[in-house]
């Protein structure tokens, strides 16, 4: 059976929700490269701006799901400073290790971004509602049926939208990915994780059925270099 075929469910090494040490900080360091190398920075962005286009509010409040080390929480609030844009973010991650991390990376940084321990499964995963909520690299972490549940809550969670930025379920995106980590990659847990990633990531009709179990109405799916979907969902 051709594996590109329907998103694999096979478990990633940093799923583990109790994994730290040297390991997972190489490993955050490295995804903050190619994140930033393969254009995936942008793509957050660029759906954070139709959000904000869209609601013309004077002020944000942000949350950032699946936060890890915090390189995107910081990627916004250095783009929202920059462009004069009032915005309070909110780091989420699972593991409590990863957030100890994140919050030692935005002292470094001298930023003003709070960190918290999250499970999205739970409808009052946040204490209070936010405007706007991002996942980056996140969502491929889940099985479809769980994305419909973790999605009808973040609708109860949001006041405007949300912009997801994941991978494309692809062969060239899945080889490629695998012979530059065994090149250039210290970690084995990149080694691992970067093709098990695109194996169970996404193509479009699988986000299109997400995203109407999910009972979102309104979004937006387009794709960008190299090998991402955004997905805008607006809620307001």
């Amino acid at each position: 059976m051709n594996k590109f075929l329907q998103r694999s469910e096979e478990k990633e090494i940093m799923d583990d929700l109790a994994c730290s040490g040297i390991e997972v900080v190489q490993t955050l360091k490295e995804l903050r490269t190619i994140n930033k190398l393969l254009g995936g920075n942008k793509v957050t962005i660029s759906g954070l701006e139709l959000l904000m286009n869209s609601s013309k509010k004077d002020s944000y409040t942000l949350a950032d799901l699946g936060c890890g080390g915090g390189d995107m929480a910081i990627h916004i609030k250095k783009w929202a400073n920059k462009n004069r844009i009032k915005l309070n973010i909110l780091g989420v991650d699972a593991n409590p290790n990863i957030i100890e991390f994140a919050r030692e990376r935005v002292k470094e940084e001298n930023l003003a971004i709070d960190f918290v321990e999250g499970n999205v499964f739970s409808p009052d995963f946040l204490e209070d509602s936010v405007d706007i909520q991002t996942c980056t690299l996140f969502t491929h972490h889940f099985t479809s049926e769980e994305l419909v549940e973790i999605l009808k809550n973040l609708k109860c969670q949001t006041k405007v939208g949300f912009v997801i930025n994941d991978l494309h379920r692809h062969f060239l995106a899945y080889y490629s990915i695998k012979w530059l980590t065994q090149l250039f990659s210290k970690s084995e847990m990149v080694k691992n994780d970067a093709p098990v990633s695109v194996l169970r990531s996404f193509k479009k009709a699988d986000w299109q059925n997400i995203l109407n179990a999910s009972g979102i109405e309104k979004y937006k799916i387009t794709w960008h270099w190299a090998f991402r979907w955004q997905v805008i969902c607006w809620i307001g």
